[in-house]
């Protein structure tokens, strides 16, 4: 293992997440690329991981600098694992509980645990396999748990190989057999100049997640599920420009890489030792916990003994930038109770000594002094927004928006529709957040304004005002997406931020994408109540971001609110008939859903909770 390289960021060529045509209704010069995880995006997107590398390691930095700046000086509880050996507590209900921590009187809010794993001294051994495994179809099929080593740049490919020199790949088949299964994926370079770079893709090509380096390494670990009855596809490569061929099908399809050289590989498809604690939660804590040292996955349970998040990588830098929660090490969750109850923190995934950061809070605006509610603001006029909150690339800056006018003639429509588009988009927001998380969430002190620019003054600028802002184009902001949020914020601390809902994809000819509104509309539908309802439901989905709630999964048969972008007719309430504005069309709300299995997290995400308790009123 050696220490990180500052300034060599995962690369990627841009690839698309669903095959499709042009996604853009005008032409755009070189968009900001948003984060997948950030943003809602078109089923056509391109993603230039490259890109997303570079703002991730911005906000990396910056969140860094604020945590470190607000860190408080208060000790944290500290507690010593008691298991002596493999059994004690290597499950939720055999939990070891640590007294004294929480957000009531008396307790401490803040919590290390130190404790050891045991690894797998049984893990086999195998040789490297043979080149040429440059491509999908060339991949060299591997049997889990096993140890194996390998080289970029030794194959035809390479710098040294006979072919166009356009870069080493090993590609890896892993297979899920009759139940499934989960493989956890490291690499190790203890000698030489490789800097790993690991990406998974299916039997068609279609990429679906990726790592590049470890907390403070050049070394890479990336978790994958394998579906029963399929196969996934793992590719080592070098991070850098030319690491994920433009055609992961045919070999020679890169660039030439930056970094050669050896890696160990190990393929743990389950670990023997799992270590739990069990904490007392009030309803409405937001839990953070982060793992580091030789743990590499930190995992949350509740009461019931359910897996309500699991995590093996580090993504606190997309949380608000005041929020407390801990971040760093190998991997970071994050959590809000629906009610009392005591809930488990294990780490996972390792061999030898581990600290885990365990921290709760209670929601952002209960602490506001006065008995306030929090705004959303939707913005149907047109504003000026500075996209630097979503990306760092220097196109970013302030950028003016239209308003929802302009896209009416898309859909076949005139001003005079405006007023009923909105009544359908404000009112669609309204039963999503302001009435059903009333009604069905476990918030007690749940309050929200829903305000619109058509009907208040603009509140912009004020404290705990948060603002969607529904107009504008692709072009206009220079961000290729239907939708985008500020941050991911458990909990809702930051309390003045920015949502897009881009209009320019959701009214192009239904020919030219399938994330249109116009591929769904035929003379069967009600065309103004379908509009203003699937616009309704992506800035419910914005706001459910920046209250913090993470994608669920959008290909699973609950059609969700925070279902992530690809599947356009569950996010827009299509029903069956496949047409829009129907009777048979679906109310699409938050529910508990499974976090989306293709962006590195696991377990049941209570949207619908999460996002009540981050609109709470502030005390008395």
């Amino acid at each position: 293992m050696r220490k990180r390289l500052f300034g060599v960021l995962t690369a990627g060529v841009a690839l698309a997440l669903v095959a499709g045509g042009q996604s853009a209704a005008e032409p755009v010069a070189t968009p900001v690329q948003p984060d997948p995880m950030l943003a809602f995006l078109p089923a056509e997107a391109q993603v230039d991981w490259a890109a997303v590398q570079r703002g991730r390691e911005v906000r990396k930095q910056n969140r860094a600098q604020t945590r470190s700046a607000a860190k408080s000086a208060s000790q944290p509880l500290s507690y010593t694992e008691k298991e002596t050996g493999l059994g004690a507590n290597d499950a939720p209900s055999k939990a070891e509980h640590v007294a004294g921590f929480g957000t009531g009187r008396g307790k401490n809010p803040k919590l290390t645990i130190t404790g050891g794993l045991a690894g797998d001294p049984a893990t086999p051994v195998a040789q490297p396999f043979a080149e040429t495994n440059d491509a999908i179809p060339l991949a060299s099929a591997v049997s889990t748990p096993l140890k194996t080593s390998g080289r970029i740049g030794d194959g035809p490919h390479g710098s040294t190989g006979s072919g166009a020199h356009t870069g080493d790949h090993d590609f890896y088949k892993l297979s899920g057999g009759a139940t499934g299964k989960t493989v956890v994926v490291t690499t190790d370079t203890p000698s030489g100049d490789l800097d790993t770079l690991l990406v998974t893709f299916d039997a068609n090509g279609l990429l679906l997640g990726n790592n590049d380096n470890l907390a403070g390494t050049t070394d890479s670990r990336l978790v994958v599920g394998v579906p029963a009855n399929q196969d996934i596809y793992l590719l080592v490569t070098s991070a850098g420009p030319g690491g994920i061929p433009s055609d992961p099908m045919k070999p020679g399809t890169g660039k030439q890489v930056l970094t050669e050289g050896a890696y160990d590989i190990t393929f743990a498809e389950t670990q023997p030792d799992k270590d739990y604690f069990s904490v007392d939660l009030k309803a409405g804590d937001v839990l953070g916990a982060s793992a580091a040292g030789k743990a590499t996955r930190v995992v949350i349970h509740d009461p019931a003994g359910r897996e309500v998040f699991g995590s093996s990588q580090d993504f606190s830098f997309l949380y608000a930038d005041n929020s407390p929660l801990p971040a760093g090490g190998n991997a970071v969750a994050d959590f809000v109770a629906p009610k009392d109850g005591r809930y488990t923190v294990g780490a996972e995934n390792g061999d030898g000594r581990y600290d885990i950061t365990v921290e709760a809070y209670r929601p952002g605006s209960e602490l506001n002094p006065r008995p306030e509610v929090l705004t959303v603001f939707l913005d149907f006029n047109g504003a000026r927004v500075n996209t630097r909150v979503y990306s760092n690339e220097p196109t970013a800056g302030n950028k003016d928006l239209s308003p929802l006018k302009k896209f009416l003639p898309g859909w076949g429509l005139t001003d005079a529709d405006e007023n009923k588009v909105i009544d359908g988009v404000v009112a669609t927001v309204r039963e999503n957040i302001e009435k059903d998380l009333a009604a069905k969430g476990t918030n007690k002190r749940f309050g929200v304004r829903i305000l619109n620019s058509r009907d208040h003054a603009d509140p912009w600028g004020q404290p705990n005002v948060s603002r969607v802002v529904v107009g504008g184009s692709i072009a206009e902001s220079g961000i290729q997406t239907v939708g985008i949020a500020q941050s991911i914020d458990a909990g809702n601390f930051g309390k003045e931020e920015t949502a897009l809902v881009l209009l320019d994809i959701l009214s192009a000819p239904s020919a030219q994408t399938g994330t249109s509104l116009n591929r769904y509309i035929t003379p069967a539908s009600d065309k103004v109540t379908f509009i203003g309802r699937a616009i309704g439901n992506i800035v419910a989905h914005e706001a459910g971001h920046m209250s913090g709630s993470w994608h669920t999964d959008q290909f699973n048969a609950l059609d969700a609110i925070m279902d992530q972008g690809g599947n356009p007719k569950g996010m827009f309430g299509v029903g069956p008939d496949a047409i829009g504005g129907t009777a048979d069309d679906v109310d699409v709300d938050f529910h508990e859903d499974v976090l989306n299995p293709n962006e590195g997290f696991t377990g049941l995400e209570d949207t619908l909770n999460r996002t009540a308790w981050g609109y709470t009123k502030g005390s008395n």
